[in-house]
């Protein structure tokens, strides 16, 4: 079957409608899960920035971040289905961990070597793997490599139609980005500020350049907190709804491709020397 050219405009307002019949408010889910990165992140940070301690737990904390993002799908696939999802959802990755952790490597391994290539084709190998977390999701009996092979197919037709969704959700992502952008532009002017001082420059030149931000005393803690408080208060808004309607592009994929729902992909690796 040809893909689907998705009325995007209508499936946002049905998810907004299904979302508000959920049995468990995705507000809640939304903050829950935000709120446990949070925390992680906070550890993350508390334990600074090098050391072998620090290196294990950046790895920890990035592994329980994977396993809380498959969560938050199943929830919203849950919700899709009409189904109830307790706040324990968030924890039903832990039963898959090994696969979801070697996918998760795979596929930016893979999106890493077209990116070395240029750009845009590292970009068109991303949304080429878009659904293959879905896959795994839905069936974790699945390979690793039938998750990819899956998505690879399909996806086709539906690259461009995902790009123009991430970018109608453009104005949110950067809203809710909006602390972390002050906070990496302060830490480009400390580095111009060591780079003045380096080079000499008196003391007065160097406060005009740096504009002297009372911002810029606070702590690293207290940013990461800033920033996550700040990302759930956005997100709770807007995140269930746009991870719904990915959803609904994956059920248009699986249905015009005929690949999904138990139907297994082949068990080779993916040709990603190949074509798009």
């Amino acid at each position: 079957m040809m893909p689907l050219l998705i009325d995007r405009k209508q499936l946002k307002r049905d998810m907004k409608g299904l979302l508000s019949s959920a049995q468990v408010s995705p507000r809640l889910m939304t903050a829950l899960y935000l709120g446990l990165l949070l925390v992680l992140n906070l550890v993350n940070g508390l334990s600074g920035s090098s050391g072998l301690l620090s290196t294990f737990l950046s790895i920890l904390t990035s592994l329980l971040g994977m396993v809380l993002g498959a969560g938050f799908v199943l929830y919203c696939m849950a919700v899709r289905r009409g189904e109830r999802a307790e706040f324990l959802t968030l924890f039903d990755g832990f039963s898959f961990v090994g696969k979801l952790i070697s996918l998760t490597i795979i596929m930016y391994f893979f999106v890493a070597l077209w990116t070395m290539l240029f750009v845009v084709p590292g970009i068109i190998a991303a949304y080429r793997y878009r659904f293959a977390l879905y896959n795994l999701y839905e069936n974790p009996g699945i390979g690793v490599f039938d998750a990819l092979n899956m998505s690879k197919r399909q996806t086709y037709g539906y690259k461009g139609q995902l790009f123009l969704l991430d970018m109608s959700y453009l104005g949110w992502t950067l809203l809710a980005s909006l602390p972390a952008t002050i906070y990496n532009g302060m830490i480009y002017e400390q580095m111009l500020e060591e780079t003045m001082a380096s080079m000499g420059a008196i003391p007065g030149m160097i406060s005009a350049a740096s504009g002297g931000s009372g911002l810029a005393a606070m702590p690293f803690w207290a940013w990461t907190l800033l920033m996550g408080l700040w990302q759930i208060a956005v997100a709770v808004f807007y995140l269930p709804t746009y991870q719904c309607v990915e959803l609904g592009y994956f059920e248009a994929a699986k249905s015009t491709s005929g690949i999904g729902s138990g139907v297994s992909g082949s068990r080779q690796a993916p040709d990603d020397l190949g074509g798009f």
